[in-house]
């Protein structure tokens, strides 16, 4: 059984896709691409793909990842161009490898965010964000299925930066304005509970009363291993992309196993 591991993009307006719809529209592409899917045993059979850390709805993203088992073996490479071309515009398969480690999920720990905050100037947007990190602590609300619910914020931004909007490469040609506009960059940690960036323009509000006109733009640019060393988030693929290329023929691991 071969595993294929792929990373994918929300973009435009097809961020405000749920998981769900993704699902949907991702079995739909594999049968149109005649995938050789393994699927799960029992009265009802489903396609033997693994999710891991999907963006909240609303939400852009350069880096999803999902993985699938196939009960024959494909080119990688092969395989993402006829899925990214039996996807809709916007959910675009950008990348594919054969898994050949194990604890996709498990490298997974933190991500890189970009917040795009118009109508807010950028020594605004610096002033909030140095209250925020000489905070020890920004407790924040969010609802939850048992009601309000109280957490730290500030424990799990690793990294917060201010950029202007000419500084800032994947927003500059999307939503060009004559207004300020100030941009965010978040290294979060994937703790628990998750704090998600719209938690974090709650803690800016909190510390320091920053409160964007109009609703804030977020991408997710990078999700990976978080390096304490450097502050950095490492690409998850990298292990199993060195793999191949140290023993392109190697069949998949005994010890990788097929997603549930």
């Amino acid at each position: 059984m071969q595993r294929i591991r792929l990373r994918y993009t929300k973009r435009g307006r097809l961020r405000f896709t749920s998981h769900r719809d993704f699902q949907r529209a991702f079995e739909r592409a594999l049968r149109r691409a005649e995938v050789p899917m393994a699927y799960s045993a029992g009265f009802t059979p489903h396609p033997k793909v693994s999710y891991a850390n999907a963006a909240p709805t609303g939400t852009g993203s350069e880096a999803e990842y999902l993985e699938i088992a196939l009960t024959a073996p494909r080119d990688p490479e092969q395989l993402r161009v006829l899925l990214d071309e039996s996807m809709p515009s916007g959910l675009d398969i950008i990348e594919a490898v054969e898994a050949r480690t194990s604890g996709l999920a498990d490298r997974l720990t933190a991500s890189v965010w970009e917040v795009r905050l118009d109508g807010v100037p950028p020594q605004e947007a610096r002033r909030a964000a140095d209250a925020f990190i000489a905070a020890e602590t920004v407790e924040v609300q969010r609802l939850a299925k048992n009601g309000v619910r109280t957490f730290d914020a500030r424990s799990a931004v690793a990294g917060l930066e201010v950029h202007d909007l000419a500084e800032a490469h994947s927003s500059r040609a999307d939503r060009p304005t004559d207004q300020p506009c100030a941009i965010l960059r978040l290294v979060v940690r994937h703790v628990t509970p998750a704090v998600r960036p719209d938690d974090v323009l709650s803690g800016l509000r909190a510390v320091a009363d920053l409160a964007p006109p109009v609703p804030a733009g977020v991408t997710r640019l990078a999700q990976g291993l978080f390096d304490e060393e450097t502050g950095t988030v490492t690409d998850p693929l990298a292990p199993d992309r060195e793999a191949v290329e140290a023993n392109p023929t190697a069949a998949p691991t005994a010890a990788a196993t097929a997603p549930a």
